[in-house]
């Protein structure tokens, strides 16, 4: 070494290999990426086992939007009666003649029966303003009643609770003009029978 450098004692200086810096850097880089991934995924478990921190709701709880649906028409706890199945004293309280029996008949046509036809009592004999009344006896409000008034739409409907019999009365008054048009009636009959259900409201 040209005597510039003196070994003494019987140790020699130690070699030390350069460190390779480039493979610690390295090293380090990949843990802190497999600690990052391993963290996000922990907190995905976590998000998916917890909702995310958001309530969790029971299937069919009414938070998901869906289209309206009808719902089934609940049956009628006392069924309708179809017409010939309903008696009708036909009365009237005009002064109009041959009202009554004109009534009458074309009720008849429609599948009413028909009892009494004739003016109507002291009661109601010149005293009805409107097109006319239906009365019957208390069974008759949710029965033949309804059924009745699908012929006369603007008729009055009343009840005698002491009445007896289940047939029902048809008194005309003054304003009475003629029955309901037979399509017509018939559409009221049918939507008396199978009432359309209110749509369902949505959720949303």
């Amino acid at each position: 070494m040209g005597g510039k450098y003196r070994i003494k004692g019987n140790k020699y200086p130690r070699m030390r290999r350069p460190r390779r810096r480039g493979r610690l850097v390295v090293l380090t880089v990949a843990s802190v990426t497999v600690l990052g991934v391993g963290g996000w995924g922990t907190l995905q478990l976590i998000d998916v086992f917890t909702g995310g921190g958001r309530k969790a709701s029971a299937a069919g709880g009414g938070t998901e939007c869906g289209p309206a649906t009808k719902a089934s028409p609940s049956p009628s706890a006392t069924p309708l009666p179809e017409p010939r199945a309903i008696t009708v004293n036909v009365l009237n309280a005009t002064t109009r003649s041959g009202l009554a029996k004109k009534t009458a008949d074309e009720l008849k046509k429609r599948g009413f029966k028909i009892g009494d036809v004739g003016n109507a009592t002291k009661e109601y004999d010149k005293k009805v303003k409107g097109p006319g009344v239906l009365l019957g006896p208390a069974a008759a409000r949710d029965t033949s009643l309804p059924v009745l008034g699908t012929q006369l739409p603007g008729a009055e409907r009343r009840t005698e609770a002491a009445r007896k019999g289940a047939a029902v009365d048809l008194v005309i008054g003054d304003g009475f003009k003629e029955l309901a048009k037979k399509p017509d009636a018939d559409q009221a009959l049918t939507k008396l029978a199978r009432p359309e259900p209110a749509p369902s409201k949505k959720g949303c």
